[in-house]
């Protein structure tokens, strides 16, 4: 079973017993997780491994032995009521990570972030919030776009069950601005959240070659429904490494190594703002650099060496530079154009 997949419920036991009174046995604690996780089936012994798990990570949880069986109990020390304390700094800090994680407005993710954030707000002396406020006047965070993805709050919480249970979603999803929805059939591994997007990682169903993974926009979905099928995910696949082999959100198996010449007056630019964290900078004799770093596809790469203008040079993949040649021949016919 996926390490995420006994995190995901662990929490959700966690949260069931800090909601009830009088606790629950095994059996309970199965009916509440699959009716809230959307599971088919879950074996008690699961959940017993779960629990078992949650006392060696330290969390106060007992069993004792009542009318109706074995009942698991949160014990005082985890019912404690922790006192947040933090200082105006901390607070702009916060408030800018917050500010940060906008684009998720409209999800379960953003509401959790709102209700810490709430919390925080009743715990804190008014003093504090007063020096806040006075040093929040002078920080903001630009460049986060006004968007929310509370019209796709539906599609999002079928997704995330659909990962849990390994199960096949039926999608209706428009692959661009100027095509018509289609109905495909996906088998979801994970979400990814990119500039300032979410992306669903799954395969295409119909697609059976070694690139059918892919990264489909949360935003391009129109609709998404469970089916009554099931998937086997591959046990090699690593989100978090399938993510890092390129620059951007493009996704396939392959990475290839673009070589780009940088003058020398934008080397610092490498620097301040890399491209990639596999990167490698030769400093050249003449001052300039040639920049190593690896991609997936050409359109990851093109429009940032775009943006340095004439202080750039696509060298290689020979067919990325010739692509490139081709854009900047019709830039030219374009502007020139009287």
């Amino acid at each position: 079973m996926a390490r995420n997949e006994q995190f995901i419920r662990q929490h959700r036991i966690l949260q069931i017993l800090e909601r009830v009174r009088f606790g629950r046995t095994i059996k309970e604690l199965n009916q509440d997780l699959q009716e809230e996780l959307g599971l088919d089936s879950l074996h008690d012994r699961t959940i017993r491994r779960d629990l078992e798990a949650l006392q060696s990570a330290g969390i106060d949880l007992g069993v004792s032995d009542e009318a109706r069986g074995k009942v698991w109990k949160l014990g005082p020390r985890a019912k404690e009521s922790v006192k947040i304390l933090a200082s105006a700094s901390e607070l702009i800090a916060l408030s800018l990570g917050r500010d940060l994680m906008y684009p998720l407005a409209g999800t379960p993710f953003w509401n959790a972030i709102e209700s810490f954030w709430s919390k925080i707000k009743d715990e804190l002396p008014s003093s504090v919030w007063q020096h806040y406020e006075k040093f929040r006047r002078v920080v903001h965070v630009l460049g986060m776009p006004n968007k929310s993805y509370q019209a796709q709050h539906g599609i999002l919480q079928s997704i995330n069950r659909a990962i849990i249970q390994h199960r096949v979603v039926e999608i209706e999803y428009q692959g661009s601005a100027n095509s018509e929805p289609k109905l495909r059939k996906i088998e979801p591994y994970g979400l990814v959240f990119y500039n300032h997007s979410l992306y669903i990682v799954a395969a295409a169903q119909e697609d059976q070659t070694d690139n059918r993974i892919r990264n489909w926009k949360l935003d391009r979905f129109h609709k998404a429904q469970a089916l009554d099928e099931w998937f086997k995910s591959p046990e090699d696949f690593d989100l978090e490494e399938f993510t890092s082999r390129g620059l951007g959100i493009f996704a396939g198996n392959e990475t290839k190594e673009f070589v780009i010449r940088i003058a020398g007056k934008a080397v610092q630019w490498l620097v301040e703002d890399p491209w990639h964290h596999q990167q490698v900078v030769e400093k050249q004799p003449d001052g300039s650099a040639l920049l190593r770093v690896p991609g997936v596809s050409d359109l990851e790469i093109i429009p940032k060496v775009l943006q340095l203008g004439s202080l750039a040079e696509l060298i290689s993949p020979p067919e990325a530079r010739q692509r490139l040649a081709q854009i900047a021949r019709e830039l030219n016919e374009k502007y020139n154009a009287s």
